[in-house]
């Protein structure tokens, strides 16, 4: 091991450089990290920086860039102390989520940053939160897949991006933080996951799956909906499960028998729905309504206080991992990783 930490590059803000085109991916991202990190470098754990092939802007993730990623963890999973996984801001709820299903309670540290600035421009924020993901990536046991971004170590499975012009790019809405970064580091060991032999990643090879395209979609309610949306995913064969992101505590329009047939087909055809909430603060609260009440009966699952990105990852997880529609009734409320606020 010539390294302590192995950085893996997968593209986004962090690492782009201004192009004709405007700002894109560019590779020999080690030089220009060494060369922002300065003299901090020697207060820092040692690194390598892999650059993954090819370098992709975040809004072109798919679910298979999260296996290629797990992979690429476990082939070097012996040689590192730690991993920083660099990442586009987009899509990194999603990442995040993924990889904290697939890695459980991690027996190494995985630390997802990026930034909303690359690397060497004006005000960039991406010298700070390298230096602090470095800073966690060995010396304090993080068993959670994590991201820290502006001072702030968060649950992976727990964050949203909510602003796309602010430094402050991410929040736990319903979640606590796990550590923060100011003069000191503080940590809160005792809001992170448990390792226990069963759930912790010794073996990461064999956390790895392969998710299926399409397999889960997402329908955000509006007034007015066109039936055709509800059609169209009860028709796709390869769509087995969808998230649906209501209204405040869950509620749905129980007066629209369009949507109460799309319910009802949904059942029969065996694809799970998962209720989540469009608000950011609190979680559904299914049945509290009557206009939610009718959900339970139509094996709709209860998403709690979980992130859109969470749930929808939570589910294309289960069903990689070869679970049926009763087998994710049944196990949809295992709160693996942190997911949801237990009661």
């Amino acid at each position: 091991m010539s390294a302590q930490v192995l950085i893996l590059y997968t593209g986004g803000t962090i690492g782009m450089i201004q192009t004709e085109q405007g700002l894109a991916p560019a590779s020999g991202l080690q030089e220009r990290i060494e060369m922002a990190l300065g003299m901090s470098v020697n207060t820092l754990p040692s690194f390598e920086v892999l650059e993954i092939s090819p370098l992709i802007d975040s809004a072109n993730i798919t679910p298979k860039h999260w296996t290629k990623l797990t992979s690429i963890l476990a082939t070097h999973w012996k040689d590192y102390e730690g991993f920083v996984i660099l990442h586009g801001t987009d899509t990194m709820a999603y990442t995040a989520s993924a990889l904290s299903f697939m890695l459980g309670a991690c027996t190494k540290n995985i630390i997802l940053t990026g930034s909303q600035i690359p690397l060497g421009m004006n005000r960039s924020d991406a010298t700070s939160n390298l230096q602090a993901a470095l800073s966690l990536a060995v010396f304090h046991k993080i068993p959670d897949v994590s991201l820290v971004f502006d001072g702030k170590l968060m649950r992976g499975n727990r964050i949203q991006k909510v602003s796309s012009n602010h430094i402050e790019a991410f929040q736990v809405p319903n979640d606590d933080l796990l550590g923060e970064l100011a003069i000191d580091i503080k940590l809160h060991p005792d809001r992170m996951i448990k390792s226990n032999e069963e759930n912790s990643t010794p073996l990461i090879e064999n956390r790895i799956v392969c998710f299926i395209t399409g397999a889960v979609s997402v329908i955000t309610l509006h007034p007015s909906q066109p039936i055709t949306v509800f059609q169209s995913l009860l028709d796709d064969e390869n769509c087995k499960a969808i998230v649906l992101l209501t209204y405040g505590a869950g509620n749905v329009p129980d007066q629209n028998p369009a949507f109460l047939s799309f319910l009802t087909e949904a059942m029969l055809r065996k694809k799970n729905i998962v209720n989540v909430t469009q608000c950011l603060h609190g979680g559904v609260s299914q049945g509290a309504y009557a206009t939610g009440s009718i959900l339970s009966s139509m094996n709709v699952l209860s998403g709690r206080d979980m992130t859109l990105e969470a749930a929808f990852c939570k589910l294309h997880w289960l069903i990689a991992t070869g679970e049926t529609y009763h087998g994710i009734l049944e196990k949809w409320n295992t709160n693996y990783c942190g997911e949801f606020t237990s009661l």
